[in-house]
């Protein structure tokens, strides 16, 4: 099958990109984020969420999401929108650090049931991804055919240094929240979401200290490599696959052979609910707010993987290795065995690694504040802050997120939102979602829908949650409106009196 993306640069770049200097989010419904009416939904974001909602229970039967950010490659003559077989790439030409990112996340069979309206419980299984790579400042052009001719840029100038970091899983997780206290005038819940993994593919690449010479020849000269540290790794499972067994057998072993891990996330939320007077329980404003305060720190853990027997690390080089020499020994690769048997006579020195190694998992404190404004009217600011660098592994993912402003007109039903991000790559994107009963479909920036080349910068997702056929009407919000039991009066949001009329 042709490839959808075609190439406008030829195949000795993008080596050389990878080779020399190598670079490679989550729950991300960015749409209901403190909603009342995200469910099992927004377990991902607080797991204390799953208290104050109207439904008894909910079930997400399939929910997809997938975000990416790019500043080193564009995808042009294509939206989603377009049809894909009329695109291409380009790498981006110019002297700057890059970067590239992706992540996704599929929910199975997610649900939330309340136990009581101080209890919940979720549960479900979920398959979550990350990748992630960056590099020091490298000069860049489109017709390079050499490695001299990467580092007649001027790169060799300069110490190149890059890294990537990968991981992939399944997770089975369980979830408790609860009511700690419940005043007159506010609130609090509380939720623990406990995980256990299965790393299915895990890999890294760092380079540092990558340091070249210029040698002068009489009227020519040469590019003489002195110094770098490069390792890489990926996952012992990927070697169980095998060619001569079939597809079932493979995928078996391929499973077999991961890893278990760890992690966990925990949750608060702090409610002001409405002014008034007086109230009685009411089933429709017992879920009021003016005010929720969610606070969360989310993926406290690890996925584990034992080295794949190509992984190595490698320490400087031989004497008198120099660009010519490299052209010829690294033309021709197709594989990583090819590879490392190629670089033997290279390096000044090689090693395999053994055991395992761990890939922290992108641990972040995430602050979320909801606002009811009027009717079905809110505002929703979310602020995340990555942790994951606490652990000291070199070895961590990290999230896109850092601010997102969403308001949203919303009912059971119905809904509509106008998320705003600002990312960790310094980023602003404007997304959309529509919510139609049971499902939900939105897009991370209206760029990647509208723009031929802002795809590589952008995503998607889409959930279909059931909920049960009761309390079903077209409610946005009965705090204006008298009680099913007697209240002598209560107040509306401008403080105005209104009078309710006495039972009979």
């Amino acid at each position: 099958m042709e490839n959808p993306f075609k190439r406008r640069t030829s195949l000795l770049p993008v080596i050389i990109l990878l080779l020399v200097y190598a670079h490679g989010h989550s729950q991300n419904y960015y749409a209901i984020q403190g909603s009342n009416y995200a469910g099992s939904l927004g377990i991902g974001n607080n797991p204390a969420s799953i208290v104050n909602t109207p439904y008894k229970w909910d079930i997400d039967l399939f929910s997809i999401q997938e975000k990416n950010a790019t500043n080193g490659v564009v995808i042009r003559n294509y939206s989603y929108l377009g049809n894909p077989r009329n695109s291409e790439y380009t790498i981006e030409e110019g002297d700057f650090r890059r970067f590239a990112y992706t992540d996704f996340n599929v929910n199975l069979l997610n649900a939330r049931l309340a136990l009581n309206r101080k209890q919940a419980i979720g549960i479900g299984i979920n398959l979550r991804g990350y990748a992630q790579a960056s590099t020091g400042p490298v000069n860049f052009i489109d017709t390079l055919g050499s490695t001299r001719d990467f580092f007649d840029l001027g790169n060799y100038t300069r110490k190149l240094y890059g890294d990537m970091v990968h991981s992939s899983w399944a997770e089975f997780f369980v979830t408790w929240a609860q009511t700690i206290w419940d005043r007159a005038d506010a609130r609090l819940n509380a939720g623990i979401t406990a995980k256990v993994s299965r790393g299915l593919s895990g890999a890294y690449i760092n380079i540092v200290n990558g340091t070249v010479s210029q040698t002068i020849h009489g009227n020519s000269f040469a590019y003489t490599m002195e110094d770098a540290f490069v390792e890489y790794a990926y996952s012992h499972n990927y070697d169980t696959w095998q060619d001569e067994k079939n597809t079932r057998q493979n995928l078996k072993d391929f499973l077999k052979n991961t890893q278990t891990g760890l992690s966990f996330d925990l949750g608060a939320e702090y409610l002001i609910k409405p002014g008034q007077v007086s109230a009685v329980f009411d089933e429709d404003t017992y879920y009021d707010y003016d005010w929720k305060i969610g606070l969360s720190i989310l993926d406290i853990g690890f996925n584990r993987f034992q080295y794949g027997r190509n992984s190595r690390v490698h320490t400087g080089f031989q004497d008198n290795i120099t660009d010519t020499v490299l052209d010829i020994r690294f033309a021709d690769i197709s594989n990583l065995d090819d590879f490392n048997n190629r670089v033997v006579g290279v390096a000044g020195s090689s090693q395999q690694p053994g055991g395992r190694f761990h890939v922290v998992n992108p641990t972040r404190l995430v602050l979320n504040v909801d606002h009811f404004i009027t009717g079905a009217w809110y505002v929703n600011g979310n602020a995340s802050l990555n942790l994951s660098s606490l652990s000291g592994s070199q070895w961590r993912l990290s999230e896109l997120n850092m601010l997102t402003i969403t308001p949203r007109w919303e009912t059971r039903r119905l809904g509509f939102y106008l998320p705003v991000h600002f990312n960790t790559k310094e980023q602003l994107w404007v997304g959309g979602a529509v919510k139609l009963g049971p499902l939900l479909m939105g897009v991370h920036n209206w760029a990647t829908v509208f723009s031929k080349n802002k795809t590589q910068n952008g995503g998607a997702y889409l959930a279909l949650v059931i909920r049960p056929g009761k309390h079903t009407d077209e409610r946005t919000d009965k705090r204006l409106s008298c009680p099913k039991e007697r209240i002598r009066y209560k107040k509306n949001r401008l403080g105005q009196q209104l009078s309710c009329p006495p039972r009979r």
